[in-house]
């Protein structure tokens, strides 16, 4: 099984050969076809998260076909084409699971942070978590959907029901879930980093009513702000945005240290909210409403043995739209 490894925080990943996995019990084996790059594969490779036990293979937006299936297994079957995202396990007995708050579970797995991942030819999954994708748009195109898309779709339901909607980050997660809200009748205000003219250009081409840096403020007050950009720094300015009874979702996984701001900012009903991770209700939920919406990605292919460049091109935000690394 090819892999990309990270053997040591900060290390370059390197090209690895090992022993073909059998599946367990209720797992299948999947030959990956394509795996989307993401700003959380940065936060592992660059030792952000806690608790990350090298060597690990990153990557959590794998597409790919159902090569073998362990014992127990009853839905899925060779050949089938399946996604398979950050979510990997959940306990199913804590408090958060017996509530339908699964996304908080107290002992989960997560895809290429606590059990390898999709910077691979082939994975091991628990069948549970991984989405039937059935056929139609190329395994390139559908890969940002199994993050970007499910993140940012449960941003965007715990945004309510904002008609003015600023976007701070218009990457992978942006990019998608502007689509979504412009086919809601929203109004996409898109904020990305000064002189990113390329981002602000594609907010305008998908429908955006206005883009530009995420130091300006809007020309009316927001009904809610959803922040994909790991930057603290957005939370005061997207807080200053929006209108009172206003709304701040931050989206990432980790985000650097927010400074202190006046309360003031957050006085008048606004609300800030974070979140994290996803269910797989949330899964089906944005899988059957994507192509409803007409959601189109825009991504890059690039060969597996790119990733670290790759993850260097995301992390200097030279990246339009997604990345994904085919093997």
């Amino acid at each position: 099984m090819r892999a990309m490894v990270l053997p040591t925080p900060r290390a370059r990943l390197r090209m690895e050969e090992r022993p073909e996995q059998m599946p367990g019990e209720g797992q299948i084996r999947v030959r990956i076809s394509a795996c989307g790059v993401c700003r959380t594969d940065l936060h592992v490779v660059d030792a952000e998260l806690p608790d990350i036990r090298y060597p690990i293979v990153p990557g959590h937006e794998i597409v790919g076909r159902v090569e073998l299936v362990g014992p127990n297994v009853t839905t899925h079957a060779p050949g089938d084409r399946v996604g398979i995202p950050w979510l990997g396990f959940t306990c199913g007995k804590c408090r958060f699971c017996r509530e339908g708050m699964e996304n908080l579970c107290d002992a989960p797995l997560f895809t290429g942070y606590t059990r390898d991942g999709g910077y691979a030819t082939h994975t091991i999954a628990d069948a549970r978590y991984a989405f039937p994708l059935g056929e139609g748009d190329n395994d390139v195109e559908i890969a940002p959907l199994l993050c970007a898309g499910l993140i940012g779709w449960r941003s965007l339901v715990l945004a309510g029901r904002a008609e003015r909607l600023g976007l701070y980050g218009f990457g992978a997660a942006g990019h998608i879930i502007a689509q979504v809200a412009i086919w809601q009748g929203r109004s996409v205000y898109a904020f990305t980093r000064r002189g990113d003219t390329a981002a602000q250009g594609l907010a305008r081409r998908l429908g955006a009513v206005w883009a530009g840096p995420s130091d300006e403020m809007p020309d009316e007050p927001l009904d809610a702000a959803i922040i994909y950009a790991p930057a603290g720094e957005l939370v005061p300015a997207a807080l200053r945005a929006v209108r009172k009874g206003g709304r701040v979702v931050c989206a990432g996984i980790h985000m650097t240290d927010i400074p202190g701001f006046p309360y003031h900012l957050l006085w008048e009903e606004r609300q800030l909210v974070s979140v994290a991770n996803l269910t797989r209700q949330d899964g089906l939920d944005f899988l059957r409403i994507a192509p409803q919406a007409g959601v189109r990605t825009e991504t890059t292919a690039y060969p597996l043995e790119h990733a670290n460049e790759v993850l260097g091109m995301l992390r200097n935000g030279q990246i339009l739209g997604a990345a994904v690394l085919t093997p």
